[in-house]
């Protein structure tokens, strides 16, 4: 009787035992990852469980913001960590299911500056680099984008190099680093770099005839689409785009579709030009007066008595920009 009740007692903690593995086994926690803030779910939250023997297992939450994690020791600790998201701990003993609330980490990322070979923290960047972004832009009508910038960056001297629409300027950084040289910087739009050359098919980087300035390689952007300009203003500028930006790099990033609810900018503007003062010189009869009191030949003369400052209009200029 004695040996009866012995081998049942056995066999029931044997079974015991054995139920007990096998529970341990199929430990299994399963959770749910949403944000604190709308309660949307989060995926990709990196997710980090202890067991009660210290091993470590992970996985992440999929697309509808949960994960699973299943152990033979028993998860008694789980971590949860991602971008943008304060670190979180859950003590998850005796449980089989959690429900965990991200918090928005008020951290922000340290302002990052991309360079020709990769990517650097604007503080640990050793080169001068200067944006001016289209809040920052001058105001009111250009006709080239390197009048945006005029005035706004130090040691960046534009000059006009004359009067004429759309002719070319003359942009130094950092003042004159050339004899013989340009002395004008490279120019990128959107990663590809310009060559320098006139938008003016036919007409020559100096002008018709070589009597003309030359015009100005930005002619060709829109003013209004420009978003950003970035200025490299020192020779470390050449461990990125060569030999060719020895006189400093004009970064030029144009505006992007985005989405949400459809905008249009519209703007217009109109002007009035007409000569401020006009100069006293001679007409053609009083020319060909002085030519004959001074001995002077007059071969060319075809008889012609012409007003040329007096012949030249008024002009009003109306512009319409749509974006």
């Amino acid at each position: 009787m004695n040996l009866k009740k012995l081998a049942t007692g056995m066999l029931c903690m044997f079974l015991a035992m054995f139920s007990t593995m096998a529970f341990a086994q199929s430990k299994e926690i399963t959770g749910k990852v949403t944000d604190s803030k709308d309660g949307t779910a989060i995926a990709g939250i990196s997710v980090q469980g202890v067991t009660a023997s210290g091993k470590k297992i992970g996985t992440a939450t999929s697309s509808d913001g949960t994960f699973k994690l299943s152990s033979a020791d028993g998860i008694v600790k789980v971590t949860l960590t991602g971008v943008g998201f304060d670190r979180q701990e859950v003590n998850v003993t005796g449980k089989t299911d959690v429900a965990v609330l991200m918090e928005a980490s008020n951290t922000s990322l340290n302002e990052v500056v991309v360079i020709g070979y990769g990517t650097a923290r604007k503080k640990d960047l050793t080169g001068a680099v200067s944006t001016v972004q289209a809040k920052d832009f001058n105001k009111g009508t250009y006709t080239s984008a390197d009048q945006l910038i005029q005035g706004k960056v130090a040691g960046v001297q534009m000059i006009n190099n004359s009067g004429a629409p759309g002719g070319a300027s003359t942009v130094k950084i950092r003042g004159n680093s050339t004899v013989t040289g340009t002395g004008q910087p490279l120019y990128i739009v959107d990663g590809v770099p310009l060559d320098g050359r006139s938008p003016k098919p036919g007409l020559g980087d100096v002008g018709l005839g070589g009597s003309n300035p030359g015009s100005n390689p930005l002619n060709f952007i829109n003013p209004s689409d420009i978003a950003t300009m970035d200025i490299l203003k020192d020779a470390s500028a050449t461990a990125i785009y060569g030999s060719r930006a020895a006189y400093g790099v004009v970064l030029i990033t144009t505006k992007r579709g985005q989405s949400g609810q459809t905008k249009m900018d519209i703007g217009a503007s109109s002007g009035f030009s007409n000569i401020a003062k006009k100069l006293k010189v001679l007409n053609a009869s009083q020319f060909r007066s002085a030519l004959t009191y001074y001995g002077l030949s007059n071969a060319n003369d075809e008889g012609a008595n012409t007003d040329a400052l007096g012949a030249i209009p008024p002009t009003r200029v109306r512009v319409a920009k749509v974006g």
